[in-house]
């Protein structure tokens, strides 16, 4: 049935068709999976596992239709196919990466999810040259880590675009190098920054999920060979609409998922990186809270006060 039960990020146990894991590993828990059968898992370029990609609605085991959690006889759902705010939880062994036993499961956690989805989306998908520029739309932690990415890759100009002055210092901790707030400026973003760049950055990425910063993403890359990588999610009903001659003019358009990265296959690279001093993860890190409080961290996330909150099961 290819379950674990695993603590701390640690295998506890594996059940019956468990065959890549064994108690003891350290392990990175991800909401979306690698089946390694699907067509997706076949192919180099996709990482939407047909089995196990992202699914808000379900709330049971793939493999028997059933929840593992209950509290006096009633079933608890799982959440994300990892519930991972629990002492003890039990994951479909696609939806974990085994990871480096010596990298510190208190940092390299925050891989599992946004820092990851940033950076694949520069490094993987965007793929700046040395020496390009770069605009990074929103700098909460998914936009820090794709300017990160381009940082990484060696682009001379990283100009972070957001509506909040005050996340600009922090951007350049994260090779942010330029700043432009919307807000200041009394003609479109898009035409701000194509004055900036003569003609347009080279890559762009969009990391907030407003479709209006989506349109001013695409827009902003230089005819001819730029390149706009899609990375917030919109809403349901969201419409994108630009000139068409924007693509006919040879921009090119791309949308990613988690980085691109599968998670089995990449993310104990990433964990390499981060062990190899070629990736700083802790610098994600804004704040550190016991379970107890984590309604606090969640205040911390929507008023955007924070990156990352690492929770720790122990008071």
């Amino acid at each position: 049935m290819q379950m674990l039960i695993f603590r701390d990020s640690v295998v506890e146990s594996v059940g019956e068709g468990v065959k890549n894991l064994k108690p003891g590993d350290h392990v990175l828990p991800v909401f979306t999976g690698e089946c390694g059968d699907c067509p997706h898992c076949k192919s180099e370029e996709s990482n939407m596992c047909e089995l196990l990609r992202i699914n808000c609605d379900r709330g049971v085991m793939i493999g028997d239709g059933k929840a593992r959690f209950s509290q006096n006889g009633t079933p608890i759902n799982h959440f994300l196919g990892t519930s991972t705010f629990s002492e003890y939880t039990v994951i479909h062994e696609g939806c974990l990466a085994k990871i480096d036993p010596k990298a510190p499961l208190d940092k390299v956690c925050i891989l599992s999810c946004g820092v990851s989805t940033g950076l694949g989306a520069t490094l993987k998908v965007a793929k700046p040259k040395k020496g390009s520029s770069v605009a990074i739309f929103g700098l909460g932690a998914v936009g820090l880590a794709a300017a990160e990415g381009a940082r990484i890759s060696g682009a001379s100009r990283i100009i972070g675009v957001d509506l909040n002055p005050n996340r600009f210092d922090q951007a350049k901790n994260f090779g942010v190098n330029e700043f432009v707030n919307p807000k200041d400026h009394n003609k479109p973003v898009q035409e701000v920054i194509a004055e900036m760049t003569d003609g347009g950055v080279d890559r762009s990425l969009e990391c907030t999920g407003n479709i209006n910063s989506m349109i001013s993403a695409f827009e902003c890359v230089h005819d001819g060979w730029g390149v706009a990588v899609l990375v917030g999610v919109p809403t349901k009903d969201a419409i994108f609409k630009t000139n068409p001659m924007k693509v006919l003019d040879e921009r090119t358009l791309k949308g990613t998922f988690f980085g691109n990265y599968k998670p089995r296959s990449d993310l104990p690279s990433l964990v390499d990186m981060y062990m190899n001093k070629k990736l700083e993860v802790e610098k994600f890190i804004t704040h550190r809270l016991p379970f107890s409080e984590i309604n606090r961290a969640f205040d911390l996330m929507l008023k955007g006060e924070g990156l990352r909150c690492v929770i720790s099961m122990e008071e």
